[in-house]
């Protein structure tokens, strides 16, 4: 693997402004969203804005990707996405989710998840995961991918490319009748071929007017998963894979979550609505 150094915490630039006329998502300004108490089913409407959602965000994704270069910081990753979201109308739903500070989450090798853009300069032979995830018309749309930065060791490189391709095989596994815990099966059971760990603790969930609507997504083969998938629920895949242990840790920030042996782990996303056969991806640029 890689001989990197470890990851520490870099300075953050101030808190960038949305245009006053963009829709701000309710949680912004407090300290936690109201809790969801609508449907995870949505009616065709709420779909159709949810595929405006997940194309800027998917865009805005690939837009910050195209600069991810050695040199190049994980703020002006940042930058790019947001004032991407905000020239399409639409507002970074991770600025100000629960105080988190950025319109994206840029998590580098070792971090799983929930990597705050700061002052980290991006090195040859690292692994990016952007997060980016577009509010508008009132609803949300959420999506990650591991990015590789120069010239990535093979074992590095074989990570990003089987974790997109567990992605892959979770939504074709989505079928109306079936229980989620069919995603994590087919996840765990494909990175268990290579011995990768499957991050349990941080999991898909429903999204839709909400960021987070409490339905839950495991990765890994969780029995207790016995919600049955219906046409018209809206919800993330995000397996999030390792190349050692799942078991993590946290910086003090509060956000930033690492691989507890300091390997390196990789995650896709897309958020998907359920159809009468299987899934469509609302998450594609």
């Amino acid at each position: 693997m890689s001989g990197q150094s470890l990851l520490v915490p870099g300075e953050l630039s101030p808190t960038r402004s949305v245009p006053g006329n963009i829709r701000r998502p309710e949680y912004v300004g407090k300290p936690a969203p109201t809790p969801y108490s609508g449907p995870e089913v949505q009616d065709s409407d709420t779909i159709e804005r949810m595929r405006i959602a997940g194309r800027i965000a998917a865009q805005a994704m690939e837009e910050a990707a195209k600069h991810i270069a050695p040199g190049v910081t994980t703020d002006e990753l940042d930058r790019v996405a947001h004032e991407f979201m905000c020239d399409h109308g639409a507002y970074p739903s991770t600025l100000g989710y629960r105080g988190f500070p950025k319109s994206l989450c840029a998590s580098i090798n070792e971090v799983i998840c929930h990597g705050i853009p700061d002052s980290t300069v991006l090195r040859d032979g690292d692994i990016v995961n952007l997060d980016v995830t577009a509010y508008i018309n009132g609803v949300h749309g959420d999506n990650n991918a591991t990015y590789l930065c120069g010239d990535v060791d093979e074992e590095s490189r074989l990570l990003v490319e089987r974790t997109r391709e567990s992605l892959n095989r979770a939504i074709k596994a989505v079928r109306p009748g079936r229980q989620v815990n069919v995603i994590g099966r087919v996840i765990e059971s494909y990175a268990k071929r290579f011995g990768y760990g499957v991050v349990r603790d941080f999991t898909g969930h429903g999204i839709n007017s909400s960021f987070h609507s409490g339905l839950i997504i495991p990765h890994y083969d969780a029995a207790h998963a016995t919600t049955v998938i219906q046409p018209g629920m809206t919800f993330t895949i995000e397996p999030m894979l390792t190349l050692g242990t799942y078991e993590y840790d946290m910086w003090d920030d509060g956000w930033t979550v690492v691989t507890k042996d300091r390997k390196r782990t990789a995650q896709f996303e897309h958020t998907l609505v359920v159809t009468d056969t299987g899934a469509e991806i609302l998450t594609l640029p």
